[in-house]
């Protein structure tokens, strides 16, 4: 419930004070989002199984971000950036699809 709350009103101080994102963080934020939501389907997906652990959840949640973040920073540096920021989103998207496969088992239990 705190969760939920906590959710709903970060989508309500965006909405109200609509920040902007400084041009040298653009190119991170959809890589930190796809990443922010691989995790939030696998804890999800880890509540359903009954083995989530809020602990794990924090660490995934941050390392995902991180690690996304840095990747697409070493492709930069080495003038790839776009082909490892597909290849993050690839990869994160495979995950994202096969969480939310197995919530869907769960929930309609097939």
């Amino acid at each position: 419930m705190i969760a939920a709350l906590g959710l709903l009103l970060g989508i309500i101080v965006g909405l109200v004070f609509a920040p902007d994102v400084p041009l040298s963080l653009q190119n991170y934020l959809p890589i930190a989002v796809v990443a922010a939501l691989d995790a939030v389907f696998g804890g999800l997906r880890a509540y359903l199984d009954g083995i989530f652990d809020d602990k794990v959840f924090v660490v995934s949640f941050v390392s995902n971000v991180v690690v996304a973040a840095a990747i697409v920073y070493l492709g930069d540096q080495l003038g790839v950036g776009s082909q490892l920021s597909t290849g993050v989103v690839v990869v994160l998207g495979i995950r994202i699809f096969s969480n939310v496969a197995a919530i869907r088992r769960h929930v309609f239990h097939a």
